[in-house]
């Protein structure tokens, strides 16, 4: 039986990718991949080495995770090297930890390498750090996945009426949704927020506006995308360097 690293594939800019990643990925004999990692990545294998595709869209999956861990489960058992390659941090919102009990409840060896998340780099690529001095002093990463108006919702949001910047992942499709429940719960309508879409990519496109108008602002802008919310949006006016280098 093999080892499998769960290997985080950073924000989209290939060199973005920590030493250890590379390592792992040209040393796999197997390299099951999501839709968020940069395909350039695959190049680095080495010759013969496999490819699994399991990417996910908003209501278009190649496979269900069910069906995920075991195919990473299946590969363990035929490879000595098998690399999940996950688009940013495997931890943060990339099912990671599910994977891992799986591996872990069939005695498969594994380790996790982290990867830069994109909660973090794309605002920094977009001119947003999410803390700064005498503006903001936390921050919190949010799934915007689910549905504010979910009858269950896990997400406490009387807690998000005081926080400094919130940072909203896979969230442009309940991009209205999140702003009026901000609204809602005592945010300020003029709140400046920004959607970053294909951030630290040469495609990044930014969109800055405010709780209010942001819906209508980013209705064009494509996926993958995140939402920063927050006053540290108003520094990208002296702090954006990226879209100009490009």
């Amino acid at each position: 039986m093999g080892i499998v690293y769960l290997t985080g594939a950073g924000p989209g800019d290939i060199e973005l990718l920590t030493l250890k990643a590379y390592r792992v990925i040209q040393e796999a004999d197997v390299i099951i991949y999501d839709r968020l990692a940069n395909p350039e990545i695959l190049e680095m294998s080495k010759d013969g080495c496999e490819f699994v595709y399991v990417g996910k869209e908003d209501g278009r999956h190649i496979m269900p995770q069910d069906e995920i861990n075991e195919t990473i489960y299946q590969n363990a058992l035929k490879h000595d090297v098998v690399v999940r390659l996950k688009g940013g941090d495997p931890f943060v919102f990339g099912r990671g930890g599910e994977e891992a009990g799986y591996l872990h409840a069939r005695d498969v060896k594994f380790e996790v390498i982290p990867g830069i998340t994109s909660a973090i780099s794309a605002p920094a690529y977009a001119g947003i750090p999410v803390t700064h001095r005498g503006v903001a002093v936390s921050f919190r990463v949010v799934t915007g996945h689910e549905s504010p108006n979910k009858k269950t919702s896990q997400i406490p949001w009387e807690n998000y009426k005081t926080d400094d910047t919130i940072i909203f992942l896979m969230g442009l499709h309940n991009l209205s949704k999140i702003a009026k429940k901000l609204i809602e719960i005592g945010k300020d309508k003029e709140c400046p927020c920004a959607v970053i879409s294909k951030g630290t990519t040469k495609e990044q496109k930014v969109v800055v506006g405010t709780l209010e108008d942001i819906t209508q602002k980013a209705k064009d802008i494509p996926t993958p995308a995140l939402i920063v919310v927050g006053k540290v949006v108003e520094l990208r006016e002296q702090l954006a360097w990226f879209e100009g280098s490009i």
